[in-house]
Order: structure tokens, then C-alpha cells, then sequence
């Protein structure tokens, strides 16, 4: 994506509106508001196909062409949705089989949304159907800028007979014979060898681990299959309009998606960041962690920002983010003064080319009465229309001085869905504090809280992360590799092929820093315990190898050696791997009467490269004090353009024209000033500053800088 500015706007749904309010607030009221505002973008129609289909085959397409006419009017550009994610309930009648069922069997009913097994011949003729009707109405109107398909996909687990037997099919096309998965997956385990394929079991009462894998994988597959599906038929539609893009809105947290994989099939990424405002985006934060779909923390804003430009390495769009409150009817944390600005640039720092809000009206009705929107639900533009509208003006003033970003990164964090897919299954951690629940209370989320503990880390040392996904980085030759990304952290890479760890190994001795996280190298691509010492084929150029490993209830001391800086009262949290040292240097030690004979983290020059192994989840400061070290050692001193107070970020970005931006954030209700390092310029304002000079912050307060040319960044 890119153009004159950052697109800006929200989801609009007038049909939503009852028919009595109708005549309350026109259209052209509706836009008004919208262009003073500064919106240029709206997204319309993707939740309704009982509009635009009322009855089988019975279409009503020209109820949209109002809207679209006077978004045209006010100079704001359209994305539509094709509705395939939300059946009509005719449909539903007369189709029932195409229920999804989360057990073989067991339609799951209706009611909600993303009910459907997408993948049925007989919803796909109807899917069909309705995007050429909706497409090709709509394709030419001047309005229409590109075309979400479907949203948020992935929600469901599809247990459905027809998706079994293809899962079945897929299993014949990669593993030839059922001999040949049983050696794969150890199947002679609890007599499950197989003599036929259809004596598979069933996924719901599934223990095996590597059919657990296999079938997560599968469901990922069908889901970037279906929005491939529907994205090339869109194409096929709009071939006379070449300057249309094709795009979905992910949920990073939902089950069947693999992220990097289905945005192959779009032209751009976009997702849809919710976090929490008021004290959830304070700095110092006391250390807030717990993560959901809607995150906790500034960093978390950056780390979802992160993951969602990792997807193709590239800008993306925020289809959605919070408006109002967000949620069920008691979660209400609308952002205070200045927050919608601050988490705005924040993101469109990491590379977002769209601010999207959902949405314009609060809904009188619906399962999301509360999720409020641009207006409240009286209709009248009030404190959030006031605050938006003033970040508009920023963004229209900005211009093309902040669009086609590309992030700057200190370090690389590797994400693997199919690690965190394996560890749903399989958690190798265990909620804090519950050793006396039996064996403890399983964290489904184990992948993704070592990858967070990373990022959270890197955040809290001042520092700017890349994320990469496993195929977007083996394919590189290693020596490459170590030169564009000169700091590696693989986190929990437990679902990892021979290859791969290989290609670690010699990105190390090519000049790169591996940093290796727990659980990294120990099971191979089948999700099979390996045979090598861990971590495998990274032991002799770690120094350290381990066989134990064990959960903590709770956290131990940690010693440094002298080396990073350990602030005082550092502790391990949540795990230890039994470190033995060879030849490595001892960065951190466990005191304690046990675990104390082994090293926590340790480091170790390998090649012209460095392998640092940290075996434990380490507390906030230990991993910022880690992440610090992992950063600075071996090379040259950073950016000037750092923090310089504890409630202050700043990110470093370069435009399409070669530009240098940074932006300085201060999430307080402190004020707090920032020393310039450099000349610069007010993006927004315009206004050319002197180094030197100090820059006030005002309470929730955020400025965007351009270099001025010529003047060194550090």
C-alpha cells in the first residue's frame, strides 16, 4: 500500500441503524462528520449477507450504492467485505449439514458467527454466488478502493466428516502408506498402529502428539485455501481495476490461521489490534503480562504492531481497533485524552499504512450493544469524535512523509505457528502457582508466553524488534542472514527440522548473534522428542548442552557474573533447563541447593559469530538487562534517539522517499521533556528544531520527527 497519506477512517454499518433513526441523521450528516474528521476510508458490508441475499437467490445489491455514493461525494474511499462469514439464517434452514461441528457429529447450532465448514462444496456454490453478486455490482463504483474477504478467519476447529476425510487424504498424499506413518508417529504406542487408513481416530479423542500437530497444521491449510479461494476470485472480477487491493482482517489469535502462510494469498496484511486503554497503556507499567486477544501493555502494542508487518515483511492496514470500550458490557476502558493518538503513531511507527476504528455508530442492538464505537450510542460526536478527528488532522498533515514505512529493528525474533500450534497441545509450562492442582494447571499459551517474554524484554531495554516467520528466513543463505539480521532470538523452536537448526548453526559462524530460548531444538518437524543432546545440532556451538529440565511453582534467584549488568533481585520464573557447561562463557547462575549446579544462561563466540543460551523465562528486569547485553555486545554503539525518561518509547522508522523519522512517545500523566540529538522537523506542524533544544511532552502525548538531512541519526 501506498499513496498521499496514512488511510484513515472506521467500519461504517448504517443498515445496523433502526429504521425510526434513519431520519434522525442523513447520509450526508453521517459523511460530514466523517470528512471533518479527516477519514478517507471506511469498510462496509462484510456482516451482512441476509441484506444482500434476504431469500435463496433473491439479491438486494442497491442498498449500498447511498452509502457509496456520498462516501464518493466526500472524497473517502470504500473497502467492501464479502459476507461469507456470517450465513443467512434461510441458508442455515435449508443447508444444515453445513454447520460446523467442534465434534465429530455435533453441529455446534446457530446463533453466532463463523458457524459454517467452510470448506463444503455446498457453501461454496452459495459463497460464491453472493461475491459475484456483491463484486461484480460493485467493482467499477469510483468509491470502491479494495475488497476485504471474509473476517477474522480461523475461529473454529472444524471436526466436520468431509473435512476428516480430506485430512485422511492429506495424510495418504504425504505419508504414501499407513506403514510409513506409523514409523512417523510412533504409532506402536498404546496399539495405535494402523493397517488401514480408515482405522485413523477421530481429532477430538486425540492424544498423539504428532497427529495433533498434523491436523492444526491441516486447519490452517484450509483456512489460507478459503480466503486464496475467495481473494483470486475477486481478482478474476476486478481485472479492469488493477488499482484495487485484496485483503482480510486477522485475528492473531485465533486457531486455524497461520499468518505468514495465508498472506501469500493477499496483496496486504492487515489484522486487528485490540489492547486496553487508560492505566493499560502506562509507563512504568508494574509489570502487566497477562495476554489475550485484546493485550495488556505498550509493549504489547509494539510486539502485535511487529507481528502483524512480520507477516509479509511488509506495510499493513489496521482494519480494526477500539474505538470505545471494547468487549463484553463490563469492559469499558475507553482510552484517556491523547491515547487513540499515541497508539495511532505508535502503530503506523511499525509500519501500519490504515487506522481503521470499529466502528462509526454504537449498535442499539447485537451481541456487541457495548463494543462502542466513533459515536455513542446517542448519535452526537462527543470526547472520542473530538480526539480522533484531531489525530485525522495529523495524519492528513503528515502526509506522505509517513507512509510506506520500514520499521527499524535492533533484533530478530523468530515466530513459529507451528511451535505455538504444538505447545496448545502439549504445554510445557504450567500456570504459575499451581503445583498443588495435581500436576498443575496447563498454559495453553506456552509459545506465546516465551516469544512475549522476549519482546517484552527488548521493549523494556529501549529496543526495536523485527519478527520473522520460519519461511521467510531458511530459504536465505546464513551468511546473508547474519548480515541483514545481526541479532537472532529463536524462542521456544521446538517444531524444527534438522535444516533448520543446521542453518542456525551456521548463521552463527557466518558473523550472526543466535540467541536460543527454552524449549529450541528439541523436537524435529514430527514433533518427536530428538535422540541429540538439547539443544540439537546447537550444543558444541552453544558450549552447553541439558537432559533435565524442570517447571517452577515459583521463582528462584539468579546470580550474574559480572557481565550484563544483572539488576539485583533478578529471579528465574516458570522453567529451567539444566544448563551443563563445555566451553561457554556463564552469564547467570540459579542460587538455589539444587538447581544451582547448573548455568541459567551462558554465552559462547562461535565463528566470527556469538551463540547466547538462555534456559529459563527470565523476570522482566533480568530479560531487559539480557536483551541489552544480546544487543550492544559485538556491536558498534546504537542511535542516539533513545528514551530519557522512564515513561518515554521512541521508534526509528525510514520513508519511501529515504526520509529518517522517529517518534517520541510519553505515556504518562507526567509531563516530561526530550532532549533533541539532532535538527529536526515537525512532520505534522512543520516547524524545523535545533539539536539541542528541548522538546515538551505533554500528559499521553506523542511527536513524529523527520531528520533533518544531512544530520546524523547517532
Amino acid at each position: 500500500m501506498s499513496g498521499r497519506r496514512v488511510l484513515f477512517g472506521a467500519a461504517y454499518y448504517y443498515e445496523y441503524q433502526p429504521p425510526s433513526e434513519w431520519g434522525s441523521r442523513s447520509l450526508d450528516e453521517d459523511f460530514r462528520l466523517m470528512a471533518q474528521a479527516g477519514f478517507s476510508v471506511i469498510r462496509v458490508g462484510e456482516s451482512v449477507w441476509s441484506t444482500w441475499e434476504p431469500h435463496d437467490g433473491e439479491f438486494n445489491l442497491d442498498w449500498l450504492l447511498p452509502v457509496l455514493d456520498a462516501a464518493h461525494g466526500a472524497g473517502i474511499g470504500v473497502v467492501i467485505g464479502t459476507p461469507t462469514y456470517a450465513v443467512p439464517m434461510w441458508l442455515a434452514r435449508s443447508h444444515p449439514h453445513i454447520n460446523a461441528e467442534r465434534r465429530t457429529g455435533v453441529p455446534m447450532g446457530w446463533g453466532a458467527r463463523q458457524e459454517i465448514d467452510f470448506t463444503h462444496p455446498d457453501f461454496l456454490f452459495y459463497a460464491e454466488r453472493v461475491i459475484r453478486s456483491v463484486v461484480g455490482r460493485y467493482a467499477e463504483h469510483p468509491a470502491v478502493m479494495g475488497f476485504q474477504v471474509d473476517n477474522e478467519p480461523g475461529n473454529e476447529i472444524l471436526c466436520n466428516e468431509q473435512v476428516f476425510q480430506r485430512f485422511v487424504g492429506a495424510l495418504r498424499e504425504r505419508y504414501g502408506t499407513v506403514d510409513r506413518l506409523n514409523d512417523e508417529w510412533g504409532l506402536t504406542y498404546w496399539s495405535h498402529r494402523l493397517t488401514a487408513w480408515d482405522e485413523l481416530w477421530r481429532p477430538e479423542g486425540n492424544m498423539q502428539p504428532q497427529y495433533a500437530l498434523a491436523w492444526r497444521r491441516f486447519q490452517a491449510r484450509l483456512t489460507s485455501e478459503f480466503i486464496g479461494w475467495q481473494a483470486d476470485l475477486v481478482r478474476s472480477l476486478t481485472q479492469s481495476r488493477p488499482d484495487l487491493f485484496v485483503t482480510t482482517c486477522l485475528s492473531y489469535e485465533r486457531p486455524a490461521v497461520a499468518d505468514d502462510i495465508l498472506s501469500r494469498t493477499l496483496d496486504v496484511t492487515s489484522g486487528n489490534p485490540y489492547f486496553r486503554m487508560q492505566d493499560g497503556l502506562a509507563l512504568p507499567d508494574g509489570g502487566v503480562f497477562s495476554q489475550h486477544w485484546t493485550t495488556s501493555g505498550v509493549w504489547a502494542v509494539y510486539a502485535t504492531a511487529d507481528r502483524m508487518y512480520g507477516s509479509r515483511q511488509a506495510p499493513f492496514l489496521v482494519t480494526e481497533t477500539g474505538a470505545q470500550a471494547i468487549g463484553a458490557a463490563w469492559s469499558n476502558e475507553p482510552g484517556y485524552d491523547g491515547q487513540w493518538r499515541q497508539t495511532a503513531w505508535a502503530l503506523i511507527s511499525r509500519g501500519a499504512a490504515m487506522i481503521e476504528y470499529w466502528h462509526w455508530h454504537s449498535l442499539p442492538t447485537g451481541a456487541e450493544t457495548y463494543w462502542c464505537g466513533v459515536l455513542p450510542h446517542s448519535g452526537d460526536p462527543g470526547r472520542v469524535y473530538d480526539e480522533l478527528a484531531r489525530l485525522g488532522a495529523e495524519i492528513d498533515a503528515a502526509g506522505d512523509r509517513v507512509v510506506d514505512l520500514t520499521p527499524h529493528a535492533d533484533l530478530t525474533i523468530l515466530f513459529s505457528n507451528d511451535s505455538k500450534w504444538a505447545q496448545e497441545e502439549q504445554p510445557f509450562l504450567a500456570m504459575p502457582g499451581t503445583a498443588s492442582v495435581g500436576p498443575g494447571v496447563p498454559d495453553r499459551r506456552s509459545y506465546q508466553t516465551t516469544y512475549e517474554c522476549f519482546a517484552r524484554g527488548a521493549f523494556d531495554a529501549g529496543l526495536a524488534v523485527r519478527t520473522v516467520h520460519p519461511g521467510q528466513i531458511f530459504d536465505r543463505a546464513p551468511e546473508v542472514a547474519a548480515a541483514q539480521f545481526g541479532v537472532l532470538v529463536v524462542p521456544a523452536f521446538t517444531i524444527a527440522s534438522d535444516r533448520e537448526l543446521q542453518w542456525l548453526e551456521r548463521y552463527a559462524a557466518c558473523g550472526g548473534h543466535l540467541v536460543l530460548g527454552p524449549r529450541t531444538g528439541y523436537e524435529d518437524e514430527e514433533a518427536r522428542a530428538r535422540p541429540q543432546r538439547k539443544p540439537a545440532f546447537l550444543d558444541r556451538a552453544a558450549g552447553v548442552w541439558y537432559d533435565e529440565y524442570a517447571n517452577l511453582d515459583a521463582p528462584i534467584p539468579l546470580d550474574g557474573e559480572g557481565i550484563i549488568g544483572l539488576p539485583s533481585g533478578g529471579h528465574a520464573t516458570r522453567w529451567v533447563e539444566g544448563l551443563r557447561v563445555d566451553d561457554a562463557e556463564v552469564l547467570l547462575r540459579y542460587r538455589h541447593p539444587h538447581f544451582g549446579r547448573f548455568a541459567a544462561a551462558t554465552t559462547k563466540r562461535h565463528g566470527s559469530g556469538r551463540v547466547t543460551t538462555i534456559g529459563t523465562l527470565p523476570d522482566l528486569s533480568t530479560t531487559e538487562a539480557l536483551m541489552a547485553w544480546v544487543a550492544r555486545i559485538d556491536r558498534p554503539v546504537g542511535d542516539l534517539w533513545v528514551r530519557q525518561s522512564p515513561s518515554q518509547t521512541v521508534t526509528a522508522a525510514t520513508n519511501g522517499s529515504g526520509e529518517s523519522l522517529r517518534f517520541v512517545h510519553n505515556w504518562s500523566w507526567e509531563p516530561s521533556d526530550f532532549i533533541l540529538p539532532g535538527d529536526v522537523t515537525d512532520a505534522v506542524t512543520g516547524q524545523t528544531t535545533p539539536s539541542g533544544d528541548i522538546v515538551r511532552l505533554s500528559p499521553w502525548d506523542v511527536r513524529v520527527f523527520v531528520l533533518v538531512e544531512g544530520v546524523s541519526a547517532g
